[in-house]
C-alpha cells in the first residue's frame, strides 16, 4: 500500500530562506511532494534557481523577493497565496563574537533576521490559515546552539532560543484552528551559511564536527527537509509544540 500520508498534492506552501541551503532543499522537497511552493529571500538571483530547479523537476513555484525584516512586504506576500497549508520559517544569518566583544548593533541585526522575521512569518501564515479554515502547519528552524553553550554563539543561540519559545507558545494559542507548530534543531549542516572558513581550514571544521556525531558525519540540507516535510505533512497530524533535533545525535537532550 503507497504511503499517502506525505503526498501535499493540491496544498501551497510558503518558505522563506529558499535561496540556497535548507531553504533551497526544503522547497524543492515540498515541491516534490506536490505542493506549491512559494519561494521567498531577499537573494533574488537563488530563487530563480531554486524556482528553475522545482519547475524542471515539474513542480509549480512562485518567487518573491524579499527581506524578512520587512513585515509589510512579508505580509503581502504571504497574503497573495490563494490558501496556505504550510509555513517553513528558515531564512536565517550566522554571527560570530565573543559576549565580551558582543555589540548592540550585532544582537539586532541577528534578532532582527533570526526571531523576528520568523515572528513576522509565522504571524502572517496563521492570520491566513485561520481566516481560510485552513489546518495548516508552521515549521520554524531553530538549531542545536538552544540546547549547549558555543563560543561566539550569544546572538545566534539566543535568537533561536526566541524562536523555541516562540513555537512552543504559538502552538498552545492555534492549536484549537486547527494548525500544528513545530520546530527543527539541525546539528551541523553543510550549507553556504556555515562554510565560512578557507580550503583545509573548513575540512578541520567539518571532520571536528562529524567526530562528534555517533553517525560519524555532518548533515547535509536534505537531511533536514525531510523533517520539514514529515512537520508539513499528515504525517505529523498529531505533532504540535515539538522540538524535532536532526543532528546526528550530537545532543540528546531528555
Amino acid at each position: 500500500m503507497p504511503v499517502t500520508a506525505y503526498d501535499l498534492t493540491g496544498r501551497t506552501a510558503f518558505v522563506t530562506g529558499a535561496a540556497s541551503g535548507i531553504g533551497r532543499a526544503s522547497a524543492l522537497l515540498l515541491a516534490e511532494a506536490g505542493a506549491i511552493v512559494h519561494c521567498a529571500d531577499r537573494d533574488a538571483e537563488g530563487l530563480r534557481e531554486t524556482a528553475a530547479l522545482i519547475e524542471d523537476g515539474g513542480g509549480t513555484a512562485r518567487v518573491h523577493v524579499l527581506d524578512v525584516t520587512d513585515r509589510s512586504g512579508l505580509r503581502q506576500a504571504v497574503t497573495s497565496c490563494a490558501r496556505l497549508d504550510v509555513l517553513a520559517a528558515i531564512a536565517g544569518i550566522m554571527h560570530s563574537s565573543p559576549v565580551l566583544e558582543t555589540r548592540d548593533e550585532d544582537l539586532d541585526r541577528v534578532m532582527a533576521v533570526n526571531f523576528k522575521g520568523v515572528l513576522y512569518a509565522c504571524q502572517e501564515a496563521a492570520r491566513l490559515m485561520i481566516v481560510r479554515g485552513t489546518r495548516g502547519s508552521i515549521v520554524t528552524m531553530a538549531s542545536g546552539a538552544v540546547d549547549t553553550g558555543g563560543p561566539g554563539l550569544l546572538c545566534y543561540g539566543a535568537a533561536k532560543a526566541a524562536v523555541v519559545q516562540l513555537t512552543k507558545t504559538l502552538a498552545t494559542e492555534v492549536g484549537r484552528h486547527g494548525i500544528r507548530v513545530n520546530a527543527v534543531a539541525p546539528g551541523w549542516i553543510r550549507t553556504p551559511m556555515t562554510d565560512r572558513h578557507e580550503g583545509e581550514a573548513q575540512a578541520r571544521t567539518e571532520a571536528a564536527m562529524a567526530r562528534m556525531s555517533p553517525l560519524g558525519r555532518v548533515g547535509a540540507p536534505r537531511d533536514i527537509a525531510y523533517t520539514v516535510l514529515h512537520l508539513a505533512s499528515d504525517a505529523s497530524a498529531f505533532t504540535t509544540g515539538q522540538i524535532i533535533r536532526p543532528n546526528g545525535g550530537v545532543t540528546m537532550p531528555w
